[in-house]
């Protein structure tokens, strides 16, 4: 039997956040799937185990690892596909349509069984498709670098968002105007069932969402995982994210016994 405090126990608390990831195809054409390290670092420090979750094609294999879950993050990646919001597909909109299926079977399921749910960019995105919603597919040029000039720099604010005073983020982030960095090409366009915006950048771009129906579940479109060491709005959000987690691990395994 491990004593409270030791490393067993400790690591045993850490509660279980999947993230689905994409695909890449190298020069010889294998391929591999793969998601920038920041997530896993972000989520670590933060007091959490991640569970990375490739396209299975399997509903079994992915029901399996679903129901071990307290938590998911939608990450960054490629664009949503249009036709999954009743669109045909414009210039600049590059896809990965096996990773639309995996994300958009679990944030079904996330969303129907309101498991703990973290939409960043491409994620606030697909969980806006996923309840129904819409996306610009190609922002216009506003003054406001979406995306910012330097995409190898993961750490430079390039714009300011306000954050809509009394929001659950606000209270989150600890305040309602603050720089974040910038990757994206797209926006929510038609919200989604439940959702509410509650963050935009100075041109009107939706930059932060809330559900008004799940206990649990809230959207950026910036990159928190990137700016955790420096950025106290990020950093506070992945300790709410992660506690709120860590909350439900509780209960499941109180439910257990």
């Amino acid at each position: 039997m491990s004593l409270p405090g030791s490393p067993e126990t400790t690591f045993s608390r850490r509660p279980l956040i999947g993230i689905p990831i994409g695909r890449h195809r190298d020069s010889r054409g294998r391929v591999y799937v793969q998601l920038p390290e920041s997530y896993g670092l972000a989520l670590t420090a933060a007091g959490a185990a991640p569970v990375l979750i490739p396209p299975l094609g399997d509903t079994g294999a992915l029901e399996r690892i679903f129901s071990t879950l307290d938590g998911i993050v939608f990450p960054g990646g490629l664009d949503v596909h249009p036709s999954r919001y009743g669109e045909a597909i414009e210039p600049g909109v590059n896809v990965d349509e096996p990773l639309d299926g995996l994300e958009l079977t679990l944030a079904a399921w996330a969303t129907n069984r309101e498991i703990t749910t973290l939409g960043i960019c491409r994620g606030q995105q697909l969980l806006n498709v996923a309840l129904g919603g819409s996306l610009v597919q190609d922002l216009p040029r506003s003054g406001v670098p979406h995306p910012q000039s330097d995409l190898a720099v993961r750490d430079e604010l390039a714009h300011d968002i306000e954050v809509e005073a009394g929001s659950r983020l606000a209270a989150i982030f600890g305040s309602t105007n603050f720089g974040v960095n910038s990757f994206h090409h797209q926006a929510v366009d038609r919200l989604g069932r439940g959702l509410k915006p509650v963050g935009w950048s100075p041109d009107g771009v939706i930059e932060a969402m809330e559900s008004t129906e799940h206990p649990w579940l809230l959207t950026v479109q910036f990159h928190p995982e990137n700016l955790v060491g420096s950025h106290e709005p990020s950093r506070r959000l992945f300790a709410a994210f992660v506690a709120a987690c860590a909350q439900r691990s509780r209960l499941r395994l109180a439910v257990a016994h």
